[in-house]
């Protein structure tokens, strides 16, 4: 394999990864968000239910 295919194909995982992570910690922020929107924190307010 030549040098600069051997480059090619080490940025285009790198790259894969860092946007496989970032997809993966958008999806866990989605969901934690959504889990529970009543416990969601408004402008310092105190939580709408004690268990948030």
């Amino acid at each position: 394999m030549k040098p600069a295919v051997q480059k090619r194909l080490a940025i285009g995982a790198a790259l894969a990864a860092v946007l496989l992570f970032l997809g993966a910690n958008a999806h866990l922020l989605t969901v934690a968000l959504r889990s529970q929107p009543d416990c969601r924190e408004t402008a310092g307010a105190m939580p709408a239910m004690r268990s948030c």
